[in-house]
């Protein structure tokens, strides 16, 4: 299966991970995460639905996998977790709102990084694209003002000395 395209034989929509990041890079870290409640109640759906579409891939593709793996173990837990995030509702406050569409990003970005390890897909950190089999790599980290690492992955060869804006 090519992780990129959807399961052949399925009406699902193609998992686009690059999409779903961008998409948390909306709501994750906390000073981006909008408070007006219309933006809130989209990125709120928009995180639940990326959820829905990216639990059966993860189910599928570990369904594959010996049941010792411990790649395929802890991607059933994370989708698990998710779930629970997904039957949750958020309280009456405002920052309730926030707080809970803030848990949906955090799921969905822990799944992408489950389907990419299952799969072998490995996406750019500075593009968002696929890294393909034989492209020139390099290794990435970038560093957040606390000192811990934020992204730490590889990016293209290409992409080196690009600009990327958040």
């Amino acid at each position: 299966m090519n992780s990129i395209e959807h399961r052949e034989g399925t009406s699902a929509p193609p998992v686009d991970i690059a999409t779903m990041r961008a998409n948390v890079a909306q709501v994750l870290p906390p000073d981006v995460t909008p408070t007006d409640p219309t933006t809130l109640q989209t990125l709120t759906g928009m995180m639940r639905g990326h959820l829905q579409l990216i639990i059966p891939e993860i189910e599928h593709v570990a369904a594959r996998l010996p049941a010792d793996d411990v790649p395929r173990y802890v991607a059933l837990a994370g989708v698990r977790e998710a779930c629970g995030k997904l039957d949750a509702r958020p309280g009456l406050m405002p920052s309730d709102a926030v707080a809970h569409v803030r848990r949906l990003a955090r799921s969905l970005l822990a799944l992408c990084d489950h389907y990419e390890k299952l799969t072998g897909v490995r996406m750019c950190l500075a593009c968002d694209q696929p890294i393909r089999q034989g492209e020139a790599t390099r290794p990435y980290g970038k560093v957040s003002p606390s000192g811990g690492a934020v992204d730490f992955g590889r990016i293209h060869e290409r992409c080196a000395n690009t600009v990327r804006m958040r």
